[in-house]
């Protein structure tokens, strides 16, 4: 049964870097705010081996007008795990740690080829796909939480 616990920063480079940053450097696998003490960096775990990782963000988007909004990024799953649900767990896990807060939107840059995957679990896209240099094309998607 995998374990969904809370990991650094610095944790998240492990999964994050073969999944979404391969053969770049491993320090394009940090993100802006990281470090803040309001982000929140969690990793699956299977065996005692991490899996998956997902990191929260409080930043804002224009798209959307309340103030409490959380984004989602460097969501990753090790290829040879996808498959397993655990890209899911990993995403409802956050909407349930932010459904007891005051967070109203969960919106984060979602790759193309993981668009299907979100909209599964209930999320939209709004406005226009966009370019990620050296990444490919994106989608702004968002969902609102229920409390």
């Amino acid at each position: 049964m995998p374990t969904i616990l809370k990991i650094t920063a610095q944790d998240t480079f492990e999964v994050r870097h073969p999944v979404l940053r391969h053969g770049k450097p491993l320090e394009s696998c940090r993100f802006d705010g990281d470090d803040l003490a309001t982000t929140h960096h969690f990793g699956l775990y299977e065996n005692h081996q991490l899996k998956g990782v997902i990191s929260l963000f409080e930043q804002q988007n224009a798209a959307f007008e309340t103030p409490n909004q959380v984004q989602i990024r460097g969501m990753a799953v090790l290829e040879n795990q996808q498959g397993k649900g655990y890209g899911r767990l990993l995403v409802q896990h956050c909407e349930t740690v932010l459904r007891q807060g005051a967070t109203d939107i969960i919106w984060f840059n979602a790759r193309e080829s993981a668009v299907d995957f979100y909209r599964k679990l209930g999320y939209e896209i709004v406005g226009d796909s966009f370019e990620i240099p050296n990444i490919g094309k994106h989608f702004v998607m968002w969902k609102r939480l229920d409390r």
